[in-house]
């Protein structure tokens, strides 16, 4: 290439580039404020069901209220962030606008009146319409939408979470098993660092995790940045994390199918889920388990932070909460997946630590984002995840437990419209270049 062709390219990326950031700017900043407020209402809605606990009773009548919106005023809504996926794959009609105050309003009422549930899905969902919604203002070619309805996903995560770099990844590392789409690295990248510090400069604060382990050098191995006893209960214990995302993901599906397969009036679905969250939480003698559970009311609770010291967790808390989340989301209440996910992993991680006298805060971070990774197919956005959050010291242990949680939790996964494009498997399964829809009963 000679020094005219070679600058006339580099021109062209540059003007590409500008254009990009551009056309992002309104999106990210317009996705950051929502997240933002929906954060602040998530707030407001958490504090007052920890003081005035008799709301629980309300669940019911806030499961009805949702099913009546989403078939009232829902359109294609309910499929959620499925729905943004497969506009990503094959764009038809886009992701409508209703999209974002439905999720919205929805998730605040799951959370208020009780609903074991989380977030991401939330704001996810609401950068995809919100993108959506640009991309035909700007009348944007297929192609395009499709990258900006990505870039709608980064900014979503990224603002909700404050992980830029983990957003921007996740975006191109969801839509397939086994592929990242790198045509919209940059975008996804733009999309999350311009919504994260939108979200952050209206006052939102993250929870912040500490994880103190630090490995010194081992005397027989002066050679290995690791400990390698270590390292073997990481393994183990990333096989376990891959279960656990492996049974949250079927018993989701499960209740969702079978719910409306024994319950044939819809209306009774959210009720008989209600009545189950609320009288679990009852038997258990806690309601720990109850929303988000990154915090606890209780000095003694059970919580995603908790889970980080030494008895902050019981043996069965990470079950506990997988049934109750998989029950609230299976049977018509809304919310994301991935801070239940968190609370799961964090939880297992705690139970492991005490079990194989492992650090029990670095285990607790290890489940964190390993049960995350196995259940969104997502390794890679995982331990970057777990750098920006924890810090970078512990990361060949990240990549141990995110990789070898991604193997163990199989093909099944939390996003129906993931898509396969690479096999765990090196044979017995016919692997297919273009892609499916993963079909968890045959893998």
């Amino acid at each position: 290439m000679n020094n005219a062709k070679y600058f006339q390219v580099q021109f062209n990326i540059g003007k590409q580039l500008l254009r990009w950031s551009l056309i992002i700017l309104p999106v990210s900043i317009s996705i950051g404020l929502l997240v933002a407020f929906f954060l602040w209402l998530l707030d407001i809605a958490t504090g007052m069901r920890w003081q005035h606990l008799w709301l629980i009773f309300f669940l019911p009548l806030a499961g009805i209220l949702i099913v009546w919106l989403y078939s009232k005023f829902g359109k294609k809504s309910a499929a959620g962030n499925n729905l943004i996926m497969d506009e990503v794959h094959e764009p038809v009609v886009g992701v409508p606008l209703v999209m974002t105050p439905l999720i919205l309003f929805t998730t605040i009422l799951t959370h208020l009146f009780g609903g074991s549930a989380g977030r991401e899905g939330t704001a996810v969902q609401m950068g995809g319409s919100i993108a959506s919604q640009f991309a035909g203002w700007f009348k944007l070619p297929t192609q395009d939408k499709q990258i900006l309805l990505m870039c709608g996903i980064s900014a979503g995560f990224a603002a909700v979470f404050g992980t830029p770099v983990a957003g921007a990844i996740f975006a191109l590392e969801v839509l397939y098993i086994g592929r990242i789409k790198y045509d919209a690295l940059i975008p996804c990248f733009i999309a999350g660092i311009l919504a994260h510090i939108t979200c952050v400069s209206c006052g939102i604060h993250h929870t912040q995790y500490t994880i103190a382990h630090r490995d010194s050098t081992d005397s027989f191995f002066p050679y290995i940045s690791f400990n390698i006893i270590l390292l073997l209960k990481v393994i183990v214990a990333g096989i376990l994390f891959g279960f656990a995302s492996f049974l949250f993901s079927q018993l989701v599906n499960v209740i969702k199918t079978r719910s409306k397969e024994f319950i044939t009036n819809q209306w009774l679905v959210p009720i008989v889920g209600a009545v189950l969250v609320v009288g679990i939480s009852y038997l258990l003698g806690t309601f720990d388990y109850l929303g988000l559970g990154v915090t606890s009311p209780n000095a003694d609770g059970v919580s995603i932070v908790a889970a980080f010291h030494k008895g902050g967790a019981g043996y069965f808390s990470w079950f506990w909460k997988l049934l109750l989340t998989a029950i609230t989301l299976g049977m018509g209440f809304k919310g994301g997946e991935v801070t239940p996910l968190f609370f799961i992993g964090a939880t297992l991680g705690n139970l492991i630590a005490i079990i194989t006298g492992a650090p029990v805060d670095l285990l607790a971070g290890l489940g964190f984002i390993a049960v995350f990774a196995g259940a969104t197919n997502t390794p890679i956005a995982c331990i970057f995840m777990g750098v920006e959050l924890f810090g970078s010291e512990n990361i060949i242990y990240y990549a141990v437990a995110c990789f070898t949680a991604y193997y163990f939790s199989g093909h099944s996964g939390i996003y129906q419209s993931q898509r396969l494009a690479v096999t765990k498997l090196t044979v017995g399964i016919n692997k297919d270049a273009n892609s499916k829809k993963v079909n968890t009963e045959d893998l």
